[in-house]
């Protein structure tokens, strides 16, 4: 593995000019004030809630999610390719889950395996011949990108479905001007507060043809012991809509109603953030109480649109990642901006037997899991952990991909010492509805632990602010 990483701040001796703004602003600051900053972040962030939940650790499941106070910095000419690659690939992704749900040109093609589409846990049947409002199938989609080197960026995961975090983008943002005002008036940094009222117009965008008048959008929420009940509450209030669990709503005709102190009101437009499975008890697990009986049947007759729409979640399995650029080619016609990063699929024997003969050098990842759960990381992993993966990916190697550990950029962030760099990703959120959006920023996550590549925070990483230079 290598051990060159390329620092964002720093090269061929100097600061690159995205990072010019920041120098004298971290070498100036006192210890005393910066530990008296990073102590007033944490008081801001504890205050107003912003907390994730770990379950099956013991003790309170809520955890504050560390805050670095030196923002991550892109020039606008890096964020506006980064931008066009987003975008191309979040159409891209919409059109192959168009398709496979309907004639499957794709598939006919050969460009991409009929088992991996239609045999995938994720591929709803319920959906199929049914194109939603529009097209769209993912109305939010977080493209998690990793960095190499100034120009090198691949695309690490797409995620289709509810893609979390977009909160902490917000409140970086909000806590950084808060604190550090100055910052905000000597460098021309492009605002990321637009995004609840693109994602609120987006979300109008694809209301139903038998939608009356200004669409009545809703959040649905599995509840307040949900991981990201932060978010969805957070998200409602920014958007001025209502926050709804299950048992608020309900299907009568061919419509779905809120129940209010004022009577029953049309829904036109739900933004669901509960699992595919949950959302309603008849066509799918009957024993769920978090969803609404009878949604679907409303949802097929053009009653309500659901973003995103169930079974969205075929696109974003790391199965079908392999074969994005693929879909770019096939569907749009032009090369991909954004390049994946190397994949093995084990299901395939001779991509299974070199990942086997080198897993100590590789990063394999389960093919339905998220988190930073369920994956080995081999050059960080002791000879019993990788020993103990081969033997579950001979047992069922169709559940697992490889990728090569990429030599991840690092970050300028505050450490107890004083700065240090550390690994970061980058996860943008697009919005895709009548429009295509991208708010010129994004949630940076980064390992705080020194040498680590694992950036999730229920694996001890934390978040950034992300700062667009505006032209």
């Amino acid at each position: 593995m290598s051990e060159t990483y390329f620092n964002e701040m720093f090269e061929g001796g100097g600061v690159r000019p995205p990072y010019q703004g920041l120098e004298a602003w971290a070498r100036d600051m006192p210890v005393d004030l910066r530990g008296m900053k990073q102590h007033e972040a944490e008081q801001l962030f504890r205050r107003i809630g912003i907390t994730f939940a770990v379950y099956g650790e013991g003790g309170s499941p809520d955890r504050l999610i560390p805050f670095d106070m030196f923002p991550r910095v892109f020039a606008a000419q890096e964020w506006a390719r980064l931008e066009r690659g987003i975008k191309q690939r979040a159409m891209a992704l919409n059109a192959f889950l168009a398709d496979v749900y309907n004639r499957g040109e794709i598939v006919r093609a050969g460009r991409i395996p009929a088992h991996l589409v239609y045999q995938n846990d994720a591929y709803e049947v319920a959906v199929c011949g049914f194109t939603p409002p529009g097209g769209v199938f993912s109305h939010i989609v977080g493209i998690d990108l990793v960095r190499t080197g100034p120009d090198q960026f691949y695309v690490l995961e797409d995620n289709c479905r509810t893609p979390s975090g977009v909160s902490y983008m917000l409140e970086n943002r909000e806590i950084m001007m808060r604190m550090f005002p100055q910052l905000f008036r000597e460098n021309r940094i492009a605002p990321v507060e637009t995004y609840p009222g693109l994602l609120k117009r987006t979300l109008g965008s694809v209301a139903p043809k038998k939608c009356e008048g200004e669409p009545r959008v809703v959040i649905l929420t599995p509840g307040h012991f949900n991981s990201a009940y932060y978010e969805h509450s957070f998200l409602a209030d920014m958007m001025g809509v209502e926050l709804v669990e299950g048992q608020d709503l309900f299907v009568e005709g061919d419509f779905v109603w809120m129940k209010t102190t004022e009577g029953p009101k049309r829904v036109d437009v739900i933004y669901r953030r509960l699992d595919d499975p949950f959302i309603d008890p008849i066509c799918f697990r009957p024993d769920s109480m978090l969803g609404i009986a009878g949604l679907m049947n409303v949802y097929r007759s053009g009653g309500v649109s659901i973003a995103s729409a169930p079974g969205a979640g075929v696109a974003d399995d790391k199965a079908i990642y392999t074969y994005v650029p693929d879909m770019v080619r096939f569907y749009l016609g032009e090369e991909p901006i954004l390049e994946n990063v190397p994949t093995w699929q084990c299901a395939k024997p001779d991509e299974c037997k070199y990942v086997l003969e080198n897993l100590a050098e590789l990063v394999v990842k389960e093919v339905h899991g998220s988190g930073g759960y369920g994956m080995l990381v081999g050059p960080r992993a002791t000879k019993g952990e990788v020993e103990l993966f081969a033997a579950k990916i001979r047992e069922a190697p169709e559940n697992y991909i490889a990728q090569p550990t990429l030599a991840l950029s690092t970050c300028p962030t505050f450490v107890e010492e004083g700065v240090a760099p550390r690994h970061v990703d980058l996860r943008p959120y697009c919005l895709v509805g009548r429009d295509v959006n991208l708010v010129p920023g994004g949630l940076t996550r980064v390992a705080l632990k020194e040498g680590s590549l694992v950036v999730n925070s229920s694996q001890g990483g934390g978040v950034k602010d992300t700062w667009v230079m505006a032209q």
